[in-house]
């Protein structure tokens, strides 16, 4: 039986600070943490190491731990010049050994709509290597995240660019960016299992791409969760909710009547979507292991 660690991505706790951030995944008995964004004007890319120090101590204080560092790396367009990026990329390698982080999330670039994934193949390839190697020279491990309408956006295209990395770059297996890329989550699963360092827990409907919470969705996540389980090992399961909150509900008239017309998972504020994200993938883990 494996072991299960919850994480999230505790920006979308709806708190900008790490204080409250901590507090949010302790309510919901969420011990790690994906960092990413503290506000409108701060994220992880541009956090420095002085900033970084600063949030360490607090986050020691607090007994919590930083599973991965939720980067944007490789979410740029793949004509763009790399070179600046991957200083930046440098720098926040620094905050991810400062904050004892095991990972760092990253992508393999967009591209505009009438490009060639083949043409421009072996920049991608280059170009995530060297954040991989670099990574891997500092003792932290890249995982390339399944995005849309980037290179690695399905599967087996994610499976030749881990190839290519010859097993330093690992797998960050998002069920919900297949769904939403049309794929088929348990053959992306079979294909690219031997990969998967850690998982992105958030579903989604092939309808019409809108997220919802884990299991509710077409992205097979009690499936795959049920044969991670079968494995003796840790992994770490990272909230990521995406769930849609309707701003202004509190300040309506007649609240129980809006909500009755709201579609469903549509909530009042992101520490309940957050709430009904991390009850929905325990749910699911309780179902797995008994």
């Amino acid at each position: 039986m494996a072991e299960f660690i919850y994480s999230a991505f505790c920006d979308e706790s709806g708190e900008n600070s790490i204080e409250g951030q901590m507090q949010q995944c302790k309510l919901n008995a969420i011990t790690h943490m994906e960092l990413r964004g503290f506000g409108p004007k701060l994220n992880i890319n541009k956090l420095s190491i002085d900033q970084a120090k600063e949030m360490k101590e607090k986050i020691d204080a607090a007994g919590m731990k930083v599973a991965s560092i939720g980067s944007g790396y490789g979410k740029i367009n793949i004509k763009e010049d790399f070179e600046p990026h991957f200083e930046e990329f440098k720098n926040t390698i620094e905050v991810a050994k400062i904050l004892n982080a095991k990972y760092i999330r990253i992508f393999s670039f967009f591209f505009d709509e009438n490009d060639s994934f083949d043409e421009y193949e072996q920049e991608v390839f280059k170009r995530v290597k060297a954040m991989t190697d670099y990574a891997y020279e500092n003792m932290i491990t890249a995982c390339h995240e399944n995005e849309k309408d980037i290179y690695g956006d399905i599967a087996e295209r994610c499976l030749k660019l881990l190839d290519y990395c010859g097993g330093k770059l690992r797998a960050v297996f998002d069920p919900a960016n297949f769904v939403q890329c049309k794929e088929n989550t348990i053959k992306a699963f079979d294909l690219l299992k031997d990969h998967i360092e850690y998982m992105h827990i958030k579903d989604a409907l092939y309808a019409n791409s809108q997220v919802v919470p884990a299991g509710k969705g077409d992205g097979n996540i009690e499936y795959i969760l049920t044969q991670l389980n079968k494995e003796d090992k840790t992994i770490v399961l990272s909230l990521e909710p995406h769930l849609q909150v309707f701003e202004g509900l509190s300040n309506l008239e007649a609240k129980h009547d809006t909500e009755r017309a709201l579609p469903e998972n549509v909530y009042e504020s992101h520490a309940q979507s957050f709430k009904i994200a991390s009850d929905s993938l325990k749910e699911l883990i309780r179902k797995i292991q008994g």
